[in-house]
């Protein structure tokens, strides 16, 4: 099969391709800069230059295609910044409706479980629904692709299946899961949230699952591509007993977290903070869950994730490795 992929260049999009290359499909994928993406030339994918924020340097690529799996997206955390609602809204507005256009037969849509928001400490499915407010910019304008452009578009009807990953990790990471471990690997993590839980979903496997959805998935229908469910504080103990290197005690409670988060707010509005300090990068992990349940996924599609140790342990390693730090995980 011949498939269009947006957001090859990221983490997650990049191990996409190669399992669909090495299944031995056909691949198009549109980069701002081919000269950047010399990875993928190298695997044998079409590489045409565009954006999706562009919708007519997408036309030429996608046409002909049997599959469009569309998961760029901008996603930042503690940054404000006009181009989320461009590329996450607007972008994926241009990328469906050209999908309908030109009648390509089934494509999938990479939404996230954080349009649920911190659920309370409620394991949600799919039919659950949370309309705000949002912690971050993120959260908004991915909720906004998902409810105010993916469903109304299927509605329309566009043949597509809407996957929702957890928090995704892996060796190669270059966004904020991966800042953490660095912190935490350099004794530089002041402390770890209490309550703050997550869906550990290791990247290999969120990628298998996207062509899971393209294979089996039913039109119409999302999946939470989640892995196991675990509070930041059991992953950082975890990677304590797989690394040897010493875990934060510091572990305050959601209340005090959200008052730090007020007392950054307050300092931001008259001093620059590092993103990783300001009130957003505090407010998103103050006692919250961003936790779904993959039952669907795996009934339906075969989806079958990693339990933490087996991937948090290759990811330390990784991340070891790259800080040059000699200790050996278990």
């Amino acid at each position: 099969m011949r498939y269009f992929v947006t957001g090859a260049t990221g983490f997650l999009g990049g191990r996409l391709v190669r399992q669909l290359r090495e299944a031995g499909h056909e691949v198009v994928a549109v980069v701002r800069d081919p000269d950047r993406a010399r990875d993928l030339d190298a695997l044998g994918i079409e590489l045409h230059r565009g954006d999706i924020t562009d919708r007519e340097s997408l036309r030429r690529p996608m046409t002909g295609t049997g599959g469009v799996f569309h998961l760029a997206a901008w996603y930042k955390v503690g940054e404000k910044n006009k181009a989320a609602e461009a590329i996450n809204v607007g972008g994926t507005r241009n990328v469906l409706e050209l999908m309908l256009e030109l009648g390509i037969p089934k494509g999938v849509y990479t939404s996230t479980l954080a349009v649920f928001s911190d659920t309370g400490g409620r394991l949600v499915d799919e039919t659950y629904r949370h309309d705000g407010p949002f912690l971050s910019l993120y959260d908004r304008t991915k909720w906004q692709a998902h409810y105010e452009v993916a469903l109304p578009l299927i509605q329309k009807g566009l043949p597509l299946v809407i996957v929702q990953p957890g928090l995704i990790y892996g060796p190669g990471d270059q966004g904020p899961s991966h800042d953490a471990w660095t912190q935490y690997l350099t004794g530089k993590m002041p402390l770890v949230p209490k309550q703050t839980t997550f869906c550990w979903a290791h990247v290999d496997d969120v990628a298998r699952g996207h062509i899971l959805a393209m294979e089996k998935g039913r039109p119409g229908e999302s999946y939470i591509l989640a892995g196991p469910c675990h509070p930041f504080t059991e992953a950082i103990d975890l990677a304590e007993r797989l690394t040897g290197v010493k875990a934060p005690r510091l572990r305050p409670g959601p209340g005090v977290m959200k008052a730090m988060a007020g007392l950054m707010k307050i300092l931001g509005a008259v001093l620059p903070l590092p993103a990783q300090y300001n009130a957003e990068s505090i407010r998103i992990v103050a006692g919250v869950t961003y936790i779904g349940t993959n039952e669907k996924a795996k009934r339906e599609l075969g989806y079958d994730p990693r339990p933490l140790e087996e991937g948090l342990r290759e990811t330390l390693r990784w991340e070891m490795e790259q800080l040059g730090i000699r200790k050996t995980a278990a």
